[in-house]
């Protein structure tokens, strides 16, 4: 395979690392603002995946989702539109919160 290849796979393979998937969901419309629900709490101990990501956006009617590993930092910027769920490490969703 030439070097050209391998390279421009690599870079693929870096651009989507950081775990960023747009998910289409219809029920959630631009612009909503994440709602935390005790409808979220049946989603605990789920292990992560895209369609777990629809169906908790859904819930929540959050356009989008950060999902955040065991001992990751990440920032501190609220964001109203935002769903985050932590999970641990065996990628099963802790809790929730909007922003």
């Amino acid at each position: 395979m030439p070097k050209a290849a391998i390279l421009g796979c690599l870079v693929l393979l870096a651009s989507n690392s950081e775990g960023r998937r747009v998910v289409g969901i219809d029920q959630v419309p631009p612009g909503s603002k994440c709602t935390q629900s005790a409808i979220l709490n049946s989603f605990v101990g789920q292990p992560a995946s895209i369609d777990l990501a629809a169906r908790l956006m859904t819930a929540a009617r959050a356009p989008k989702l950060r999902w955040v590993a065991a001992g990751q930092a990440v920032t501190m910027e609220h964001n109203a539109s935002r769903l985050t769920v932590q999970l641990d490490a065996q990628s099963r969703v802790l809790s929730m919160t909007c922003g």
